[in-house]
């Protein structure tokens, strides 16, 4: 059942035709009714059966205008680079200790990086991190040696890419008290990721069949993909 707030939103806006993102965000902030600052969303769905192979994305995308989200990052290196993990930012870092502790459940962080050496020990808790989405990956810069690089774009405003079997991605671009030129040039960063994507997996024709962006509680409108400046 719709409540109130709900039904005096427009109705049927996903069959309008699509339209620009400089143009739909004026109508997305005006959706956004809640008391809360809402997150400006865009959902994408992909071509990503192909003749010989399935297209699965799965990227980091640095969004030059943040998220507006604070991330609580925690690190697990050897003794020696605790001193900088602690210097560049991260809120929990350890070593076996706090692989033990992971272990027993306790992951009260929303990033997890980790050094080449550690991972060796630490990849043996994909049951528990994998489905969390938590697991250290080497191609998504959280499995390095570079900790400050990591650990600063984790915390300035990093978005993960990644699509489901059914080939649908889900990408926050930030906030409705975002300027608008911060969400296009977050809107902008991604479509040049997705655009190297399209390059990587070799693909014939286009990468997206369709987009839609939309507000957490508001009402998603057709999206006509395009870099604004």
């Amino acid at each position: 059942m719709s409540s109130k707030r709900f039904k005096k939103l427009p109705e049927k806006t996903n069959i309008l035709p699509a339209n620009g993102i400089d143009n739909l965000l004026k109508e997305i902030k005006k959706n956004c009714t809640t008391k809360f600052d809402e997150s400006v969303d865009l959902s994408f769905q992909i071509n990503n059966k192909q003749k010989k192979s399935e297209i699965n994305i799965r990227t980091v995308v640095n969004l030059p205008g943040g998220t507006g989200k604070k991330v609580k990052v925690a690190v697990v290196c050897e003794e020696a680079k605790e001193s900088e993990a602690k210097k560049a930012g991260a809120d929990i870092v350890g070593g076996d200790e706090f692989i033990e502790k992971i272990k027993n459940g306790e992951m009260n962080f929303e990033k997890l990086i980790c050094t080449p050496t550690m991972m060796i020990k630490l990849s043996k808790l994909g049951k528990v991190l994998g489905p969390k989405g938590l697991m250290p990956n080497p191609k998504l810069g959280s499995v390095t040696e570079d900790l400050k690089t990591a650990i600063t774009n984790a915390k300035s405003g990093q978005a993960e890419i990644r699509n489901d079997k059914d080939g649908n991605i889900g990408v926050s671009i930030g906030k409705k008290s975002f300027a608008d030129d911060q969400l296009i040039k977050n809107y902008n960063a991604i479509l040049d990721t997705l655009e190297k994507e399209k390059s990587n997996n070799v693909l014939k024709g286009d990468l997206i069949k369709s987009a839609f962006i939309t507000s957490t509680m508001g009402v998603s409108y057709k999206l006509k993909l395009g870099k604004t400046i």
